[in-house]
């Protein structure tokens, strides 16, 4: 008998275990990222749990493909992770956040972002850049931060570091990849040219001192602000 009620107790237990985990699946899924996230939501749900990878399943591959993830991509699928996080923009205001990454760096990434949502860091905006028909121009005017795009460098035929999802711009708008050659200064996008006078003040500047930077530097990336021959002070980058 006392066989039999454990067996029962124990049974129930799955069941409302299997329940509150439908509950929390369904409680995520109704976030949709770019968009602000209360902050009780994240009390309940647990902000551990908002800070989480996965697979590329079949729905977001599909999302990716011939976008981001083009016909010809030379990365397998099963490297790239996807990552929901959350981050505060200017305002404070909370927002979820998507990227999609190599899984060399998918660690890294979930504690750096961890680190600048809990010191308020701003990060304006945060969603694939699929959304964008992973075209950085647009993706960039808009604020984006975005990491896997399988393109190549601009005027190459080289492969960038975010084509095997190494790589990580945050807030381009207001950190833009700047080259001077011959005189003639290059912004991009072009709509940045205001903030490539580094030695203003702005928001969502990125500067050497900055959480931003500090992080992905203790992580082992590199800034492209440090470069020499021309500036990408949105891009954060590891090597392998």
């Amino acid at each position: 008998m006392m066989k039999r009620l454990a067996a029962f107790m124990l049974l129930l237990a799955e069941i409302g275990g299997a329940y509150a985990g439908n509950g929390d699946a369904e409680r995520l899924r109704a976030w949709h990222a770019g968009e602000k996230v209360a902050e009780e939501a994240v009390a309940e749900y647990g902000i551990d749990r908002c800070f989480a990878s996965s697979e590329i399943d079949d729905a977001l591959f599909a999302r990716m493909y011939g976008k981001s993830y083009k016909a010809d991509c030379t990365v397998p699928r099963s490297e790239l992770r996807y990552l929901r996080v959350l981050h505060r923009n200017l305002a404070g205001e909370t927002l979820l956040g998507e990227l999609v990454c190599n899984e060399a760096i998918c660690g890294d990434l979930l504690d750096i972002f961890r680190v600048l949502y809990d010191t308020s860091y701003p990060i304006e905006r945060m969603v694939l850049i699929d959304e964008y028909d992973a075209q950085d121009g647009p993706s960039m005017r808009a604020n984006n931060s975005s990491a896997f795009n399988f393109r190549f460098v601009a005027g190459t035929g080289v492969l960038s570091s975010h084509s095997r999802g190494m790589a990580v711009d945050i807030n381009p708008l207001y950190n833009p990849y700047v080259k001077t050659n011959g005189g003639r200064t290059v912004v991009d996008p072009a709509e940045a040219a205001p903030y490539a006078d580094r030695t203003r003040d702005f928001p969502y500047k990125i500067a050497e001192d900055d959480p931003c930077c500090r992080e992905f530097l203790r992580h082992g990336f590199t800034w492209g602000g440090h470069w020499k021959s021309l500036k990408d002070y949105q891009h954060f980058e590891k090597r392998r």
